[in-house]
């Protein structure tokens, strides 16, 4: 029997159709507004991320005793021992073995060279991991230019060695990542000075610093100047920056620096160092009188004589 389909029935249909288009269509939006919605959430973790990374002044006080006991403390041990030995061969030439002694530094700064290398810092911490980096190049080009050396080093007297090393190029550039490495450290207090004052300012460092204001100036950022002094002068010395802070002080109270014709902090600090008038030491031994009121980080070279 032939049945036909009823105005009816073509309608129903119709309307099923509708009705399935829409809730296909209904489906499929709100699997487009829950992609969007998920990639949004994960754009905005991946943002704090990023911000986490990029955060200009994450240098706190833990962060920085922690890289002095695991970073700057060895290559401290390994510094003070070069100056030692230096100052051996230097007044013990006739009797000392050079050769062995250079080889004793040479192990050493291997060591510790192995010891930093396995290290980490964290990424909101820039100017750490640019001093830890140049104290691993230091390092190792200690190590290549004491090894260099060895073979040569008891066929010269005491003083012509330490002519020739002097003038070597691989430790002319130990020196120099030595002495930026510490720069990178003390800019980084500055920068947990600044956490804690929002209108500390860094020394302009393109022009010299007068003596008025020298004395205007924080302690933690004239011991980060001093590294810049220090640096743009190849002066590997064997004190500490604040110890050069502190002769500085005293040298601008005293009066000598006018009276020597210092105009500028640079010139003082020329004088100190021809003058050879600045020990290990004179911080510590100084602070009190001079710094009783300074904001300084926990760092044991501070307090202590390391």
């Amino acid at each position: 029997m032939d049945k036909r389909l009823t105005r009816t029935d073509y309608l129903f249909a119709l309307m099923f159709i509708f009705m399935l288009v829409c809730i296909l269509g209904a489906f499929f939006y709100g699997l487009e507004i829950g992609r969007q919605k998920s990639d949004q959430k994960y754009e905005k973790l991946m943002q704090k991320d990023k911000e986490v990374i990029e955060e200009p002044g994450a240098y706190d006080q833990q962060v920085l005793v922690s890289f002095y006991h695991t970073i700057y403390l060895p290559f401290r041990e390994f510094q003070n021992k070069w100056f030692d030995q230096l100052h051996q061969i230097e007044v013990n030439s006739s009797t000392i073995d050079a050769a062995a002694v250079l080889k004793e530094l040479s192990k050493l700064s291997d060591e510790k060279y192995k010891a930093l290398q396995g290290k980490t810092l964290p990424n909101s911490s820039p100017l750490l991991q640019e001093s830890h980096q140049n104290y691993l190049k230091s390092l190792k080009l200690f190590t290549d230019a004491l090894n260099n050396f060895q073979p040569k080093a008891n066929s010269l007297r005491g003083t012509q060695l330490l002519e020739e090393m002097n003038k070597d190029a691989f430790f002319v550039e130990a020196k120099n990542q030595a002495l930026t490495a510490q720069k990178n450290y003390f800019e980084s207090v500055v920068k947990w000075n600044q956490t804690l004052d929002n209108n500390l300012k860094q020394a302009d460092i393109s022009k010299p610093v007068s003596l008025d204001a020298w004395r205007q100036m924080n302690l933690n950022v004239k011991n980060w100047y001093v590294t810049m002094q220090l640096l743009n002068g190849k002066f590997f010395v064997p004190y500490y920056p604040q110890d050069v802070t502190i002769r500085i002080d005293d040298f601008i109270a005293s009066g000598q620096a006018t009276k020597l014709g210092a105009a500028d902090v640079n010139q003082t600090l020329d004088l100190l160092l021809s003058t050879d008038a600045i020990r290990s030491g004179d911080f510590v031994n100084g602070k009190a009188k001079w710094y009783s009121n300074e904001l300084l980080p926990q760092l044991p070279f501070f307090s202590s004589v390391n």
